[in-house]
């Protein structure tokens, strides 16, 4: 594989091991997963949590066709109530978690940073296909039954899609002498179906796995290697081509317009009740964090 000047950071790309029915798909994440999780005071586990969720939303949403969003989500019990992320086919995303923070904390005490399990409890993982208002909607639903997203993102791929599929997430913190950024990185491959001119596809799919298992997390959010490094370290001996990486970036589709239209929808009695001392009604983003201050007479 050929060097090239491919930015090292907030980009997905597929890929293809030459001559092997074997493919997949890179997200490397800089900026853009840093500037999701630094709009709220995350504990770590929650924002490791939540990094996971943009990786695999990313890393999941750059195979979709069509104009539209694909909405990664998990919900339970635990001390983390649900993480979702919501993707869109230009490469945006924006995602939130909401947590018991005296619950985290009492599951964040030992050696090991908890996981998907531990920090949701019982509960379920969800993908969602939104194709946009003239179309339904294509939801998928699995157990939480694995301490990362990624096994229940493997899950969810062999329950409903009945497809053999490998997914490693990492998230982590890197000091790039400017102080702590969170980053964050996704590698996935899946096994394309035998047939009459493929053959036998079952022994390709083992050698990707095991050269796959050897994958470090922290070659996933090392910012000095880029995405067609990593792949050519691990399947240099096939050969391995990297498609056109699509970029990514954080971005809220909330605005003013949009929290009219909400505040319309509650009866005249209940938005009055939303008026503060000073007169104006306050409404802040869960997702970015955004303040918007508006006049009742606005609203109404």
């Amino acid at each position: 594989m050929p060097e090239t000047n491919i930015p090292h950071d907030d980009l997905v790309a597929a890929f293809q091991i030459e001559n092997q029915p074997v493919r997949g798909r890179i997200v490397r994440l800089g900026a853009a997963v840093d500037e999701i999780l630094t709009r709220h005071a995350y504990p770590d586990a929650v924002a490791n949590l939540l990094g996971e969720a943009c990786a695999l939303a990313s890393v999941v949403g750059a195979s979709l066709k069509f104009d539209g969003r694909l909405i990664v989500q998990a919900q339970g019990d635990g001390p983390v109530r649900y993480v979702v992320v919501d993707y869109d086919t230009e490469g945006s995303m924006r995602g939130y978690c909401r947590y018991d923070a005296e619950r985290v904390a009492g599951v964040s005490s030992g050696f090991a940073r908890p996981g998907a399990r531990t920090l949701l409890g019982q509960g379920v993982f969800i993908m969602t296909v939104d194709q946009g208002p003239d179309m339904d909607r294509y939801q998928g639903v699995t157990a939480i039954e694995g301490e990362t997203l990624a096994l229940c993102a493997e899950q969810y791929f062999a329950q409903s899609e009945q497809t053999p599929t490998r997914v490693r997430l990492a998230v982590g913190q890197v000091d790039t002498g400017e102080g702590a950024t969170w980053r964050a990185g996704g590698l996935f491959i899946q096994n394309i179906a035998e047939d009459d001119a493929r053959g036998s596809t079952e022994e390709a799919w083992i050698t990707a796995q095991a050269l796959f298992e050897t994958v470090g997390e922290d070659e996933l959010v090392d910012p000095t290697i880029n995405g067609q490094t990593l792949l050519w370290r691990l399947f240099h001996e096939d050969g391995v081509r990297m498609f056109e990486p699509k970029p990514l970036k954080a971005f809220c589709r909330c605005s003013e317009e949009r929290i009219m239209s909400v505040l319309k929808s509650f009866p005249e009695e209940d938005r009055a009740g939303m008026v503060e001392d000073d007169g104006q009604i306050r409404v802040t983003c869960e997702y970015c964090s955004r303040v918007y201050e508006l006049t009742p007479e606005a609203v109404g």
